[in-house]
């Protein structure tokens, strides 16, 4: 039988980071066990569909959007350690419990990929962890670089519940045994070839990317007798967790790029929320992530709801994209 989380993580206590993260990991675990509950529950609780309200981006939200958020927001209450929490569902951080030098700030999209969910899809949950700063919590405690997150996961509601996560050296995987209500090691020290032939991207907009995307994208599907020299297959989910997972599993890349119709340097997913959880796992995986230009793990956030192009996963194909829009 594979260990458990909570064995995992006992075993793993002589690495400091990891024993202060345990007790937040158990119950982001446990809100995950919760929503994946929910989400199979929808159809006979009458769950399913729009709420009725939108979120700070003006997007339609699914009740399930708004019961997985309460799910997360109550689970990280009754962890003493997180202080505050940011979700990409509320206008403002949300205060918990006080703030202590061992303290923690979660950020949180407790729902990737909800416009799924009514045709029984894959969809999850992405989550991070920040150090908390001395003294009171505010937004700005928030607004910090991604290499700074001490962890990052996501829980993948599909055939399987799946938890993955990094608290920087490596990433593993962890399967929901619904018998024992528990997460097993499944998936240890995933790793990312930097070589692949699978790329994930919406083709439907294509007329709006940058140049060099439509070059990288034009050359991906030219196949062997491209540029290229090979042929490429291509993927599209439309939930981030689902991309990602199918990344680290398989390799791969995964590109949600800037386009025309979004202010210059913006793009579709959050920052905070999405990019840069990913980012650190992909990292941790040995593959590379970048806004096109820039790696997603240095920039410096302005906003809680701020948006970024995405370019994540076999490390190869980030940089040649990378040296497409240096060249452009």
């Amino acid at each position: 039988m594979p260990p458990s989380l909570a064995t995992f993580l006992a075993s793993q206590q002589h690495e400091p980071t990891v024993a202060r993260l345990a007790p937040a990991l158990q119950h982001i675990a446990g809100a995950c066990i919760a929503i994946a509950r929910a989400i199979r529950q929808a159809a006979l609780t009458g769950s399913q569909g729009l709420a009725g309200s939108d979120n700070i981006q003006g997007e339609a939200q699914q009740k399930l959007d708004v019961i997985s958020n309460e799910l997360m927001i109550e689970a990280a209450r009754r962890c003493p350690q997180i202080a505050a929490l940011a979700s990409e569902e509320l206008d403002d951080i949300v205060q918990l419990n006080a703030s202590t030098a061992d303290s923690l700030l979660l950020l949180t999209d407790p729902l990737d990929g909800s416009s799924n969910l009514d045709i029984g899809m894959t969809v999850g949950s992405i989550f991070s962890l920040l150090p908390a700063t001395a003294g009171s919590v505010t937004t700005a405690s928030f607004l910090r670089p991604g290499h700074e997150q001490c962890c990052a996961g996501y829980a993948l509601y599909g055939p399987a519940t799946m938890l993955v996560f990094t608290t920087g050296s490596e990433v593993n995987g962890f399967t929901l045994d619904e018998a024992r209500g528990e997460f097993l090691l499944t998936h240890p020290q995933l790793q990312i070839a930097p070589e692949c032939s699978e790329f994930a991207i919406n083709a439907a907009n294509l007329r709006h990317w940058e140049l060099p995307v439509q070059r990288y994208i034009a050359e991906c599907q030219a196949g062997s007798a491209g540029p290229r020299g090979k042929d490429f297959n291509m993927r599209w989910v439309a939930a981030m967790v689902a991309d990602v997972h199918r990344i680290l599993l398989r390799g791969g890349v995964f590109l949600y790029p800037r386009d025309a119709r979004q202010p210059p340097g913006a793009g579709k997913l959050r920052l905070l929320y999405e990019a840069n959880p990913m980012a650190l796992l992909i990292e941790a995986a040995g593959g590379a992530a970048s806004n096109g230009s820039e790696r997603l793990l240095d920039m410096n956030p302005e906003r809680l709801h701020q948006r970024t192009g995405v370019v994540l996963g076999a490390r190869n194909e980030v940089e040649r994209l990378a040296s497409y829009h240096l060249s452009h």
